[in-house]
């Protein structure tokens, strides 16, 4: 019976140590080599960079703001505002991630939202496209997070979604998502500061997290404004 259960430990070290984890607090912009990274100075009008400014660890957090105005966007050309480096898992050695997976990240945001406008802190994938159809985290202008394109794509079909904990601006937030890519049983939640603000199904993928990316993504209309992140930390679960 000792032997058994000594058996059964040991299995379990073993399968807490195969969930892998991907984390940067943004200090080094090679965490992200081999990763797509947005060109600086995009459209002429939003750029990116580690900077020192607004910080909630370390040295450095990763910055994006916005100097100007896009031209509307159009079904061929898609202008919104971008400044970030995707994490694009599947190229990892050991490949994409498995969902579920929590994804825990930090903003600072000072950005006017005005009518028919959004800000996205995270989009979340499980293609390998340059083509995304992704999950999206966003914020809308009632100043509220939330989850879109769930169940699928141009949807926003919620089992929960809170209208009254606002986003606060000009401080650290930490957002927190629990993410499982499926046709069937997929599903996400989304937690502000421990507290839950969104959930929804999910019915794409097979079960992988394939790439993401967390910084600046705006609408063209913006003109102004600027977004911090720190402590990025994405854990696979380890099973549905």
């Amino acid at each position: 019976m000792r032997f058994l259960l000594i058996l059964l430990a040991l299995a379990g070290t073993q399968a807490v140590a195969q969930q892998r984890v991907f984390s940067t607090s943004f200090e080094r912009v090679s965490d992200f080599d081999g990763f797509y990274i947005t060109p600086q100075n995009y459209k002429g009008t939003s750029s990116h960079e580690l900077s020192e400014e607004q910080v909630r660890s370390g040295r450095f957090a990763h910055k994006g703001w916005i100097y100007g105005q896009n031209r509307r966007s159009t079904w061929l050309t898609n202008n919104n505002h971008r400044g970030y480096p995707t994490i694009q898992l599947y190229k990892l050695p050991g490949g994409a991630f498995q969902t579920p997976v929590m994804i825990e990240f930090w903003v600072w945001l000072d950005m006017e939202i005005k009518p028919g406008e959004w800000f996205s802190f995270a989009t979340l994938d499980y293609t390998t496209r340059d083509t995304w159809d992704p999950v999206l985290v966003n914020l809308s202008d009632q100043g509220v997070v939330h989850l879109m394109h769930v169940p699928t794509n141009s949807k926003a079909e919620y089992t929960f979604q809170t209208e009254d904990i606002k986003f606060p601006m000009r401080e650290w937030v930490k957002l927190s998502v629990e993410l499982h890519f499926d046709e069937e049983e997929g599903y996400a939640r989304l937690w502000q500061n421990d507290v839950l603000v969104s959930e929804a199904p999910v019915r794409n993928g097979n079960g992988l997290f394939t790439q993401a990316h967390f910084g600046l993504y705006a609408p063209p209309s913006m003109t102004s404004g600027v977004i911090y992140n720190d402590d990025l930390v994405i854990t696979e679960l380890g099973g549905n």
